[in-house]
């Protein structure tokens, strides 16, 4: 991660501004950062990467056009108290709220940029124990993706998920490829502060509308 002051970084995508970009040295491409709570979709030949702990991140893409984001979520459950539920069992619904509005979001951005519904294939990872106060919502992330990307028809082609690791994920839209690398020896204290004040500012924003895939 190394920024190169003479390369054109070209303007990011409409609706990104905020998003960091940069020059990846390794890769020698723009590199685009999410952060929790974000997400990024790009026509481009570039990269999208971000730390995980048990938050997921979606790759999604056009298989056919090269039209393709990462999100980076935690899913709430409704009510107080209902994120730190301990039963793995819970339904799914409960927690799909801003799932739902991280996935319908990224999906009808990729479409908005030319991409097919029916040409969208997946990869997701995440999920991990790194909160051991709330040990299940690595879990229950897990769950939602995988039966979200089953609703609509999204083919998942591979994931790393689960364990107890944090992740640190590279995707590289235009041709599909991920790179994964689990951090076994990160002091990640930041990363557990980090999703723990995430969990917090969700439960403290409002609510949302609904969103329909176009």
């Amino acid at each position: 991660m190394f920024a190169n002051p003479r390369a054109d970084l070209g303007r990011p995508p409409p609706g990104f501004n905020h998003i960091q970009r940069y020059w990846h040295k390794t890769h020698q491409c723009v590199a685009a950062r999410i952060l929790p709570g974000e997400y990024y979709v790009t026509p481009e030949n570039e990269l999208i990467t971000t730390v995980l702990g048990s938050c997921i991140s979606a790759c999604i893409r056009d298989r056919k056009l090269g039209i393709g984001g990462m999100n980076h979520f935690m899913l709430p459950a409704g009510g107080s108290g209902a994120l730190d539920a301990q039963d793995p069992n819970e339904p799914v619904s409960l927690a799909t709220r801003y799932g739902n509005f991280a996935m319908e979001h990224m999906i009808n951005d990729i479409l908005k940029q030319g991409g097919k519904k029916q040409n969208l294939e997946a990869k997701v990872f995440g999920g991990g124990r790194i909160l051991h106060k709330l040990s299940d919502v690595g879990l229950r992330n897990i769950r939602f993706v995988r039966e979200y990307l089953a609703t609509e028809g999204i083919p998942l082609l591979s994931d790393d998920v689960g364990d107890i690791y944090p992740r640190k994920v590279v995707y590289f839209p235009a041709t599909g490829r991920a790179l994964v690398k689990r951090l076994r020896h990160m002091h990640n204290d930041t990363l557990v502060r980090r999703e723990d004040d995430y969990r917090k500012r969700i439960r403290q924003e409002p609510e949302q509308g609904d969103i329909e895939l176009f």
